[in-house]
């Protein structure tokens, strides 16, 4: 179902196309209204790239494969929307807050996502190729399979995070905190844990090639026992 308009920059239960998108900012801006705000609103495989949506607010809404390339998204909060494969590459991003949603196999190459936070979110298989993080936060969020090559979490307090199978290549874990979550089999080549405490992880699949990364952090003795098996060795 079309939206006809927005009350009050409001717009709920309506099936949105690029052109329906542009009239609805347009209108807001010359009305000089609050931002807008989408509730139960599908659009699905719909081209919002580049589109100014600063400030807006999505509540259970349907974005899968929807295009946000390059579109201005500081800002922005998201809560409960399923949005599989969507692309975010090239958006700005900056201070926008994603809540209890489904983003599995999402992109976010390039994107500048300073401030950004994600909670209890899905986002697996996800590729932060190339964004601006200073400040990105991750809490209770599923990671399992993302790119996140080089990013920083230095000094995080990392809140049940499954990185497993993630690509953590060069990832800044140092002195880092692990509040529950897993490492298991992640890619971790290049990454720095000094200082780090990870006695609440999950190290299961470390490789012994990866072990060394772990000097200068803190484990468990059971960690430890997992980690000398790798050498063939038995814990008595």
């Amino acid at each position: 179902m079309p939206a006809a308009g927005a009350q009050d920059g409001a717009v709920s239960d309506a099936t949105l196309t690029r052109a329906e998108m542009e009239r609805l900012i347009a209108a807001n801006h010359a009305g000089h209204q609050t931002p807008l705000h989408f509730t139960y609103c599908d659009f699905e495989g719909a081209d919002l790239s580049r589109l100014d949506l600063r400030g807006a607010e999505f509540h259970r809404c349907t974005i899968v494969e929807t295009s946000f390339f390059g579109a201005a998204l500081s800002h922005t909060r998201w809560v409960r929307c399923r949005g599989r494969e969507a692309d975010f590459g090239s958006a700005d991003l900056v201070d926008a807050a994603f809540q209890s949603s489904d983003l599995n196999n999402t992109s976010w190459r390039r994107a500048k996502l300073a401030s950004a936070s994600f909670r209890g979110c899905k986002l697996t298989g996800a590729n932060f190729e190339g964004c601006t993080a200073l400040g990105l936060s991750f809490v209770e969020t599923l990671l399992v399979g993302a790119h996140l090559r080089g990013l920083s979490f230095r000094k995080a307090k990392l809140q049940e995070l499954d990185f497993s199978d993630a690509d953590l290549a060069g990832v800044d874990f140092r002195e880092a905190i692990f509040d529950g979550g897993s490492l298991k089999d992640a890619h971790l080549k290049g990454a720095r844990f000094e200082g780090a405490d990870l006695r609440e992880a999950d190290l299961s699949g470390v490789r012994l090639v990866d072990a060394a990364l772990f000097k200068g952090a803190t484990i468990s003795h059971q960690q430890a026992a997992v980690l000398i098996t790798e050498l063939g060795l038995r814990v008595m």
